[in-house]
């Protein structure tokens, strides 16, 4: 029988859904395209923003008109906090909440079974209990990089943010239960592995361990050759954390740290656990450690309350910091967050167009950043085979401090990280990679 699968979100739900492939494929199924006909389809959701949510409809409807007689499970963040929505959509079978999906496999047999039985249901299962349980997990596909499951749950609940009810509380394995995994990752000849979780730099909070000990352990792993930290919260990253990632074996100089607005006044109608000041001061502290660092920070435009003031206030705090780049989302109101109670609610237009003005900086940051990279020799990790315009073979890859560079193809060279030069000719900014 046949599984097709679709992720949507985060770098979480991809090491996610890769666990649910592995357990299929060790019990005799066959995973295929989504784009394919399928016995089961599954649908791995995002509750972020109300875009998410109508990538995951569109899905589903796309899964029940490949198939009109498979079997469609809805798992994940959506899925957990609005079921009820998603029953309603023609075709769905199953629905299963963050701390169920991980028996899917068993459910969607069983439910298989009673098919074949003649044992049709009217309404589909659902299941979606509050999520308590952990599984360290890892995705797969790619033998150069991995995105590692190592923390879920949030406990910070910001005004505007539907994880914490969606994913439950901060949670993780021990240290030691941790590095059993990554050893496993090493096994499988992954040269890189993405650190991934809700919260990441709470790791350990719920077994009285910290988050720089496991790095220090995973540090030390053979067979890895280099980490990077998806995500970490600003008022998280200590200096002890950065001063071990600058003198460490394998943990690269490349930060993504979430900012969401660049105003105090913002900030504190958000709820997060940090001011502008803090930002700049851990911003600074990482580039006078490591120079050539690459940093990220995510910003959402348009949140209730953010005036013309403000946003310009949190535009020019951002152009005067030594970021790299952005991930840039205009505001999205999602139910049960006390947001949808605070101040003056922003027209859609005005937050898509503030997202579109600082997406143009982000643009400006990060070529300035590139260019500033120019001359410098960094180590490559290679990945796979592209074409540039003219059909000759290139291949391609990212530095430590991720900036992605090109050249001619050769074999001998993919999956392996060597050092090589930025030059004009082997940045790759606006180049179309056709796998």
């Amino acid at each position: 029988m046949k599984v097709a699968t679709h992720t949507l979100g985060c770098k979480l739900n991809f090491a996610e859904t890769s666990y649910l492939q592995k357990r299929f494929a060790e019990a005799g199924f066959n995973i295929v395209s989504f784009r394919e006909k399928a016995d089961i389809y599954v649908i791995n959701t995002c509750t972020v923003t109300s875009v998410a949510e109508k990538k995951c409809r569109n899905a589903i409807r796309q899964a029940h008109s490949s198939n009109p007689g498979a079997v469609v499970a809805v798992i994940g963040c959506f899925a957990q906090n609005d079921a009820a929505q998603i029953a309603a959509i023609p075709g769905v079978d199953i629905i299963l909440g963050n701390d169920r999906k991980h028996q899917l496999l068993e459910i969607a047999s069983e439910y298989l079974q009673q098919r074949g039985l003649g044992e049709e249901t009217e309404h589909p299962f659902v299941s979606t209990p509050e999520p308590t349980s952990f599984i360290p997990c890892f995705s797969g596909g790619d033998r150069t990089r991995t995105f590692f499951k190592i923390q879920d749950g949030c406990d910070y609940f910001c005004t505007y943010c539907a994880i914490p009810r969606a994913r439950g509380r901060s949670r993780s394995a021990t240290i030691e239960e941790t590095v059993a995994v990554a050893r496993e990752i090493a096994k499988t000849g992954t040269r890189e592995v993405v650190l991934t979780g809700v919260n990441t730099g709470t790791f350990g909070k719920n077994q009285g361990e910290t988050f720089v000990d496991l790095l220090r352990q995973l540090d030390t792993i053979e067979g890895i050759a280099r980490y990077r930290i998806s995500s970490i919260e600003p008022n998280l990253i200590t200096e002890e954390i950065v001063d071990f990632v600058a003198s460490s074996r394998a943990f690269l100089p490349h930060f993504h740290i979430p900012l969401q607005a660049g105003s105090d006044k913002v900030l504190k109608m958000m709820h997060r656990r940090y001011d502008t000041a803090l930002y700049a001061n851990r911003v600074e502290y990482i580039k006078k450690a490591m120079p050539d660092a690459c940093i990220a920070a995510d910003v959402i435009t348009g949140f209730n309350g953010e005036d013309d003031k403000t946003f310009e206030e949190s535009k020019l705090f951002i152009s005067q910091l030594p970021i790299s780049y952005l991930h840039v989302f205009p505001y999205s109101d999602r139910p049960g967050t006390a947001a949808l109670k605070m101040g003056e609610k922003i027209p859609v237009a005005v937050r898509k167009a503030r997202g579109a003005e600082l997406q143009e900086l982000s643009d400006r940051m990060r070529h300035s950043f590139i260019v500033g990279q120019k001359g410098t020799v960094h180590p490559v990790l290679w990945e796979h085979t592209c074409h540039n315009q003219t059909g000759t073979p290139m291949m391609q890859g990212w530095t430590d401090n991720y900036v992605r560079l090109h050249r001619p193809y050769d074999s001998a060279l993919v999956g392996n990280v060597t050092p090589f030069e930025v030059t004009d000719s082997t940045i790759v900014e606006n180049f179309v990679c056709e796998d």
